[in-house]
């Protein structure tokens, strides 16, 4: 439904309203009437809250003139009402039946009822909220819009730096999830400032005994299982997206600069939050729990020569050997997480019955099983040569992902690209990632083709 039929179904609502109001003014309802008065006074005061609402709601543009309108459909009822006033006529059948009139309380009610749907406000949707919030922000830090025109939309500004609003921030966590695969299969917790969050982690199993307790002094003894706390403790770093003034300044309609900002934002998210949790290596800002620094390393008992056909070149037994190291326990719940070259390594090679290694499950979703698990790729697996394979095996939900409500933030940086018409944004966040297991129960292995045990290890 389009602006204008919205808004002469406003004027209609309004207009019978105001007559209804005329008529308890002027003492016409009469007590039988009551209900039937009542309910349609309801009835309108609930469809002038839809109109108004859906009046709220409409594109940008699109809603302008809502008040205005609203305001001459009250005018329009104020004047009924006033040459209700002058009805003579009325006033006499009013005076005839007052016997059956409603008494001055009850009048009240409904004159209290109607004066609620005649100043009925709309009110935008959390979509449409959530929506101009977005748009708000990113025209605020490409310039577009002033603080207090983005405050007024619900953006928080603190130090020079723009708070990301969590619509935005829900987007790029799920563009992270696309992207980092540990935030797919990882566990995700949400915890409020930056605190230390403890896990738990077992480290041995309890006693056993076959003897009977209560044949002679054989009271249970102390059990020995203990578990060790590793803090997951949120890591500082940023990441530093830019785009061109070019852009920003375009006067096509059909642009929406926020969806360019956004977009560079979660590329730029993305890539360094995937590399802390994958590699850790970035000066300054380590990550001892990153996936390759703790996953535990198989190394190859028998070199393997890729160049080799079929089976000859020991891929398919090392990473069946590799498989067997895993406690059945993780193995259940185990898949693989491999590079670019590992899959095409692995893409024609046949096992024993001559059977592709890495198939198609025919599943929705991670469609590769390879050994009988589940196979989902990443180049972010690679290792320092990206051509060698990387195979990681096993339960990744041991990676655990500690995430800080309302921590990311954003600095627009003009003066440090003007030269070269381009506007920065540095991302702030505070995030931490760890695997995460017992040293009895390692949870992740990595094999990495061509790696060999160091020596004396």
């Amino acid at each position: 439904m389009n602006k204008k039929q919205l808004l002469a179904m406003q004027k209609r609502n309004k207009k019978r309203l105001t007559e209804l109001r005329t008529k308890l003014e002027k003492n016409e309802v009469r007590a039988e009437d009551l209900e039937t008065v009542q309910q349609e006074v309801q009835d309108l005061a609930d469809e002038a809250q839809a109109i108004a609402d859906a009046l709220a709601n409409l594109q940008d543009g699109e809603g302008e003139g809502e008040g205005e309108e609203g305001r001459s459909g009250d005018q329009d009822g104020e004047e009924g009402s006033g040459e209700g006033s002058g009805d003579e006529e009325g006033e006499e059948e009013g005076q005839r039946s007052a016997v059956n009139v409603l008494s001055s309380e009850r009048r009240t009610e409904i004159m209290s009822q109607i004066s609620a749907g005649l100043s009925t406000r709309g009110h935008k949707s959390t979509a449409r909220k959530q929506l101009e919030q977005r748009s708000a922000f990113a025209k605020f830090v490409v310039g577009q819009i002033t603080e207090s025109e983005a405050r007024a939309l619900g953006v928080q500004t603190q130090n020079g730096s723009v708070l990301i609003p969590e619509v935005v921030v829900n987007e790029i966590i799920s563009y992270a999830q696309e992207e980092n695969l540990l935030r797919k299969y990882g566990t995700r917790v949400k915890t409020n400032g930056n605190v230390k969050y403890p896990v738990l982690v077992r480290k041995a199993n309890a006693n056993v005994t076959k003897t009977e307790r209560h044949i002679g002094p054989n009271p249970i003894p102390e059990t020995e299982i203990e578990f060790d706390e590793v803090f997951l403790s949120p890591a500082e770093f940023d990441a530093l997206a830019t785009i061109s003034k070019k852009i920003i300044n375009m006067s096509d309609p059909g642009f929406k600069v926020e969806d360019i900002v956004i977009e560079e934002l979660q590329k730029a998210y993305v890539r360094k939050e995937t590399n802390y949790m994958f590699n850790g290596n970035d000066a300054g800002n380590e990550n001892p729990g990153a996936l390759a620094k703790k996953a535990v390393a198989y190394y190859e008992s028998a070199p393997v020569d890729l160049s080799q056909a079929g089976l000859a070149n020991k891929l398919y037994s090392e990473l069946v050997k590799m498989k067997g190291q895993v406690t059945t326990e993780v193995r259940k719940k185990a898949m693989w997480i491999i590079n670019g070259a590992a899959v095409t390594a692995l893409e024609g090679l046949l096992d024993a019955q001559g059977r592709p290694l890495l198939y198609d499950s025919g599943t929705e979703g991670v469609s590769y099983k390879l050994l009988g698990h589940k196979v989902d790729f990443t180049d972010a697996a690679d290792g320092t040569d990206p051509t060698k394979p990387v195979f990681y095996f096993g339960d990744f939900k041991a990676f655990k992902i500690q995430d800080v409500i309302g921590a990311m933030e954003i600095q627009k940086l003009v003066e440090k690209y003007a030269d070269t018409n381009r506007v920065g944004f540095k991302i702030y966040n505070l995030l931490d990632g760890q695997l995460v297991y017992s040293p009895f129960e390692p949870a992740v292995y990595r094999y990495e083709v061509g790696a060999t045990a160091p020596v004396g290890g």
